[in-house]
């Protein structure tokens, strides 16, 4: 298990390195000046100019993605002008000069609501989705199944946005048992901060539920199907001690791994949610920094996605293999 946890977590700090080279490359290196994309459109040419010199972009490529590496791990300083030192603290993602902020700051202030967002579509999509879908299997062949399989098929060809407007119109305009939701800082106010959250949770979580339910619902029947747990039942061993025992574990280790996969994506992935409930995660400030060009915050919230999405998935595999040590031996 040792090794395992080892040559996974090598593998991604790989692939974080590599990440990195890809996403620098991508916005600083290519066609196009991205002083001007720092700065903003309406900076004229003197500005523009002191922008480049703070970012170092009149040093060779390579020099400048070392500095942007040395940021990432150590911190770095940029040049205010006027003999002005800007230290950036490790990490270090850059400086939003239309924003006047560091982008790293940019996004902790950011981080608690997509936080929050994602930890409650987490809880929902996970009891609905793993419920549902152990109950369509344990049923398999009634017409408890056939209602649950045509719900399931019914969210997963709903789009989230859809789902989130229909929650919106029939529970806060028609019905008007919620007002329509304003994020409020779990710190500020606890109680406001659940209401106002509801409904994103809900529509996420419902939209996420269809997938689980079906992963669940196959794995739960493979794992039925398999010869150990033929061998329990010809011994004699009780029906539900099988399930509960046996099944389950085998059928629910692939959903451990699958969310947190898709826990990471969510970090940055809840664009439309973020979008259509006016929460403002990570998702929002990405939207937010590519309306108005600003390069620095599109690049840093980017690789914070990026960084997210590629922990989630060391993190799903230690969690697999933990759940089924057979991962290990492979």
């Amino acid at each position: 298990m040792t090794r395992f946890v080892l040559k996974r977590t090598g593998g991604a700090l790989l692939v974080l390195l590599t990440l990195s080279v890809l996403i620098y490359a991508l916005f600083y290196l290519a066609p196009g000046d991205p002083a001007r994309l720092a700065c903003g459109e309406r900076c004229n040419p003197a500005q523009i100019a002191q922008v480049r010199e703070q970012l170092g972009l009149n040093e060779s490529a390579l020099t400048q993605y070392l500095h942007f590496l040395q940021g990432l791990l150590v911190g770095r300083d940029y040049s205010g002008g006027a003999g002005l030192v800007l230290h950036c603290d490790a990490p270090c993602l850059g400086f939003s000069y239309q924003n006047d902020q560091q982008v790293t700051e940019l996004i902790l202030e950011r981080l608690p609501a997509t936080l929050s967002l994602a930890l409650g579509a987490l809880v929902i999509w996970l009891v609905v989705g793993v419920g549902t879908g152990l109950l369509s299997a344990l049923r398999r062949g009634g017409i408890t199944e056939r209602a649950l399989t045509v719900l399931t098929l019914a969210g997963t060809g709903t789009p989230v946005f859809i789902l989130g407007l229909l929650l919106l119109m029939s529970v806060c305009a028609y019905l008007q048992w919620l007002p329509f939701p304003t994020y409020v800082p779990l710190t500020e106010d606890p109680e406001q901060w659940a209401w106002n959250l509801l409904l994103p949770w809900v529509t996420l979580g419902l939209f996420e539920s269809a997938k689980y339910a079906r992963l669940t619902r196959s794995s739960t029947l493979e794992t039925l199907a398999e010869d150990h747990i033929r061998t329990f039942r010809a011994y004699g061993v009780g029906e539900r001690a099988v399930v509960t025992r046996h099944a389950v574990r085998g059928a629910v280790a692939p959903v451990i791994a699958l969310s947190a996969v898709d826990f990471g994506t969510m970090i940055g992935g809840a664009v439309l949610t973020e979008s259509l409930f006016g929460i403002p995660g990570l998702g929002k400030t990405l939207i937010d920094g590519v309306r108005v060009v600003d390069l620095p915050v599109v690049v840093g919230v980017v690789l914070a996605i990026g960084t997210a999405v590629v922990l989630a998935g060391a993190i799903a595999d230690l969690l697999y293999a933990a759940a089924d040590r057979r991962v290990t031996l492979a």
